[in-house]
Formats: C-alpha cells, structure tokens, sequence
C-alpha cells in the first residue's frame, strides 16, 4: 500500500495537530462523564447490555450505520466515505470479577454473575471503560473530519475478551461477511507499565499464547502410617512440578520466550491420610505455535512418564486436558508497527513514542488477525499511570499497581485523549485521500 511508504508525507503539521487537539479537548468533559458513568456500572464477558446501549445511539446521531447484538452483545458501526481502503477499529468493553479499592468516587459497587452463577463484586480493572469512551472520541473526531478521509471505516465494540471469546464470537458471527472486510485492522490498549500519555508500540510478537492445562494425578489412598501401601498421588504430582520445569530451562530454545507456571495444587484432607488425588493447574505461555507444541507435548510427555516411573498401572494413569478456549499470540505486522512507530513520532514528538517488548499477557484481538493474515494489524499502548505515581517510585512497575489490579486507577484524561488523537491520526494516515 502506498500509504505505508510515504509517513514523512503523513506527519500531522503542527496547525493541524493542534487544531486536533482542540477540538479533542472540547469532547473531553463528555468523554470523561462516559468513562466515569461506564465505570461505575461495569459489566461482565458477554453480559454487556447497558454500555452497548449508551454508545450505540451516539454512533448513530455521528452517520454510521450501526448493528448490534452481533457476537451477542457486540456492536458495529460503519461508516463508508467514498473509495478507498477498509479500516477497522477496535475498542472492548468487559470488566473482570474484581473488588474494586481504589477510593474513586464512582468507584464501582455492582455485584454480577460468573457463568457458574457465583456472585460476585466486578470492576473495570483492565481499563476497557478507558478504551469505550476513546472509542466514541475517534468516532466523533473521524465524523466531523470526512472531508479530510476517504474508504470505509468498521469500527467494532467488541464483548467478552477478558475469556477470549469475544472476537471470536463476533467472527462467528459474520464480521468479516456481514461487514466489509477490513484491509488494516488497529486496536489499542492502556497500559500500566507507561506513564501517562506516552505511547508503546511492539513490533512483532505483542501478547502471547496462553493455555490453562489441568492435570488430575490418580493415586491408591490409604493410612498415612502405611505409605507402602499405597501410590501416593501428592509424592507423584510433586515430581511431575519439578519434572516440568526442565521443559523450559532443557527443552526450549533459550532464545524462543516460554513459561510453565503451576499456579494451584490441591490434594488431601487431613494428616494422616494419604488420599487418592491431587490436581494441578498451570498456565503455559508462548509467542511461537512450535513453541506452544513443545511446551503442551512436553506436558503429556512428563506427566504420563512420571507415572510410569511411580508404577501407576495403565488405569491410573493422570489425565491432561487443555482447557478451551486458548488464547493466541498477538502479532502486529512489522510493516504496519514500523509505520505507526514513525507516525506518533512525527506527531507527540519522540519522548512520547517508545518500542515497547511484548509481554506474556493474552488478548483475543489476535483472532482477527489470525481470520486473515494477508492483512495489516497492530495492537500499541497508551500509558496510564498518573505521572506523580509514576515519579514517586522513579518508573519501577514492580511498586505499581498493574491491570486486573483492584487499585488500579489510570490517569482517565492522558489516556483518553492520547489515545483518541493516536486512533485518530492513525485513522486519517490509512483513509487519507489519492
């Protein structure tokens, strides 16, 4: 595309920055009542009825053609603006099952259901109410500056990604069929690793593949006085953890990122009774698919061979199951992330753009991606720790709270407005005419 060539002729002037600026400011006052009111009233993966209902009427009164419930409760506005390419624009807008202890006056007090039907208090701990009043923002900026563009512009508000179910369902639901089909796909994300207004963008692997592996370790119970008895399963589910931990440090490629984290062993009632069971739980993360076979191979691999080490007969054996759905590594195409990298450079000037590392966190904006890789896909990040936080632990994360947080409190106005301008710019580089 000859868009992608020619970002020294894409820079924002300063006129026109600031003109964008301004009339961001101006949106500002409604944004942060949207972000305000969406956070205090948040709403589960694939229960969200009321923040659809707010926004899609807004969408309407800016000229997109809106449809929603698609994927459930999910909602597309398009906006076709003469020839040209196909832009898709992505927001999310579940909250997590999280109590919320940030002090904030709209704080939330909203208790839900998980989909078990468990009570439970929820909050907007990744900052998807962030990423939906940036959302409308660059609706409303890219709406009153159709002059300035010119193709087609599917912009998606997408449910359920913190299950990774979202993008999928809203695939499923004929996105790519129903919709024109987009040529550049762009999404962003707070971040709680950045100060405030700074922008990352990765180049390459962004977020990785997540498995949730559970084993159930079979033993032979009996009384603790008599082990020989018995086939202990703690003994041997304790052997399979150590055992694991060689599929990173001796199996895998130094050079190729893994982790293989057991994060919950459960096993026993009491002293002196050796039970019948153990069960673990891990979280595999990867970027490469070679990577996630060896690491998933390798789990089958040890479990059952560390049985047969311990002489469990063949109706013993501890049974693996990879829990669905899994998430996919995010990919942002090189030629599009050296591109956007550029781009905000130009415009925020270069002590607000940084090439940021991909990380072991997951997101299903992958998915769309994956449906058609011949396509041009990036997801960045827009900081949002307030900078007073930021500069009173010298920029150390490790002191900072970090997203799925119950403190976790961005600096609503850096990250709304940043990132509308960034969406914006973006937007108008790909549209832009001739």
């Amino acid at each position: 595309m000859l868009w992608l060539a020619a970002a020294a002729m894409t820079a924002s002037t300063p006129a026109t920055a600031a003109t964008l600026q301004d009339s961001i400011r101006a949106d500002m006052p409604m944004l942060l009542a949207l972000y305000r009111d969406i956070h205090a009233n948040p709403e589960l993966s694939m229960q969200e009825v009321r923040t659809p209902a707010k926004v899609a009427p807004e969408m309407r009164k800016l000229g997109f053609d809106v449809t929603e419930h698609v994927g459930k409760t999910g909602v597309v506005a398009v906006m076709k603006n003469g020839p040209g390419p196909v832009l898709l624009l992505r927001a999310d807008m579940d909250a997590l099952p999280v109590r919320e202890q940030t002090g904030l006056p709209f704080a939330s007090k909203v208790m839900g259901k998980l989909p078990d039907g468990t009570d439970t208090p929820v909050m907007h701990a990744c900052g998807h109410d962030t990423h939906v009043a940036t959302w409308l923002g660059t609706a409303r900026r890219l709406a009153a500056m159709k002059g300035q563009w010119s193709g087609t512009l599917v912009m998606i508000l997408q449910p359920g990604e913190e299950r990774v179910i979202g993008a999928q369902a809203m695939l499923d639901d004929g996105l790519f069929t129903r919709f024109p089909k987009p040529h550049v796909m762009i999404a962003f994300h707070d971040s709680a690793s950045l100060p405030a207004g700074v922008i990352g963008v990765t180049n390459g692997f962004a977020l990785a593949n997540v498995d949730t592996v559970n084993i159930d370790v079979k033993g032979v119970g009996g009384h603790g006085a008599y082990p020989q008895n018995t086939k202990d399963p703690i003994v041997l589910a304790s052997r399979i953890v150590m055992a694991l931990q060689t599929l990173v440090s001796r199996e895998n490629d130094p050079q190729q990122p893994a982790v293989v984290t057991v994060g919950s062993f459960h096993a026993g009632t009491k002293s002196n009774i050796i039970g019948d069971d153990a069960k673990l739980a891990l979280t595999v993360r990867s970027y490469t698919p070679e990577t996630r076979k060896l690491l998933l191979d390798g789990i089958r691999r040890i479990v059952r061979g560390e049985a047969i080490a311990a002489g469990m007969p063949d109706d013993k054996m501890p049974t693996v199951e990879i829990e669905q759905p899994s998430a996919d590594a995010t990919f942002n195409t090189p030629q599009l992330s050296g591109h956007l990298l550029q781009l905000f450079g130009s415009h925020f000037g270069a002590a607000r753009v940084v090439e940021t590392k991909p990380i072991m966190a997951s997101e299903d904006f992958s998915r769309f991606w994956l449906a058609d890789k011949s396509k041009q896909s990036v997801i960045f990040w827009v900081g949002g720790v307030p900078k007073p936080k930021w500069d009173a632990v010298n920029g150390d994360t490790l002191k900072l709270p970090a997203l799925h947080s119950p403190l976790w409190a961005p600096d609503a106005d850096a990250v709304i407005s940043t990132a509308t301008e960034a969406m914006t710019i973006a937007a108008l580089d790909v549209l832009k005419k001739g």
